[in-house]
């Protein structure tokens, strides 16, 4: 069912990028939220452009690694929101380097964030929204989901353990009334190659030119979220490319695996 008119939700991540853009979208709805992020100062900055917007937002410090911090925020949310309508678990990072060459620290680092944080997200809020037999998760993977990216192991098999983590939790949620929507963007401006691990120059700079595309950025792609979220949707791909590569690798998986991806991945390299 769709969010509520005031909607009250907690988004991890929500200091800049996406996380950031979700809270503004959502503060058009003048809804109460609760940002979570350890970039504080940038939470505060999130905030006030919620307060702006016609929102209500409280910052509060959050590893999403630590199962502990994440468990706090149950009580934080009914504390400063009164409740929870939707969690949004977007909190992310990347690395780069191939398989056997990436320090096996980076890739604790990048699980710990894109797969534990989302894991302890959705541990967290199940029990309270099969309760209150209402909620929604919306849960940040990527088009690295389903996609194989030379270089970038660690980030896209996180994201496909975000992808399986939602499907199956859309499931279990189903019977209580409450829903799931995972959604997998391709490129858009955020901070996270620029503040990623092992990653080269050449690799940064072409990153750079994706995600500068028109049209398409963080507040598209969080308008998209929560239209998916309203119906009900489990899976959001907002972008052309996204679309076109997923339907692909549905209908024909070895073709993108053995010819589609090869081609895009040596542009890029």
């Amino acid at each position: 069912m769709p969010l509520p008119k005031h909607p009250r939700a907690v988004i991890t991540g929500a200091a800049s990028g996406l996380g950031r853009a979700l809270a503004v979208e959502l503060a058009g709805r003048q809804a109460k939220l609760l940002l979570a992020d350890l970039n504080e100062e940038g939470s505060r900055e999130t905030a006030r452009l919620v307060a702006s917007a016609g929102g209500e937002a409280h910052a509060v410090r959050c590893d999403v690694s630590r199962s502990d911090e994440v468990a706090a925020l149950v009580g934080e949310a009914d504390r400063a929101l009164g409740g929870v309508d939707l969690v949004v678990n977007n909190a992310g990072v990347s690395a780069g380097g191939q398989v056997g060459e990436t320090p096996l620290e980076d890739w604790a680092w990048v699980m710990g964030v894109n797969l534990w944080g989302v894991i302890h997200g959705c541990h967290a809020f199940a029990p309270r929204f099969k309760e209150q037999r209402s909620g929604h998760f919306l849960n940040i993977a990527s088009a690295a989901g389903f996609l194989s990216i030379p270089g970038a192991a660690s980030y896209c098999v996180t994201k496909a353990g975000v992808v399986a983590l939602s499907e199956t939790l859309r499931l279990e949620l189903a019977p209580y009334g409450a829903g799931v929507t995972v959604l997998c963007p391709t490129f858009f401006k955020t901070q996270i190659v620029e503040s990623g691990r092992g990653f080269d120059q050449a690799t940064r700079e072409a990153a750079r030119k994706l995600m500068g595309r028109k049209g398409v950025q963080a507040d598209y792609v969080a308008r998209q979220a929560i239209e998916a979220v309203d119906a009900g949707r489990l899976y959001a791909v907002p972008h052309r490319d996204g679309r076109w590569m997923w339907r692909v690798k549905r209908a024909l998986p070895e073709l993108l695996q053995d010819v589609v991806m090869p081609r895009l991945t040596r542009k890029v390299h």
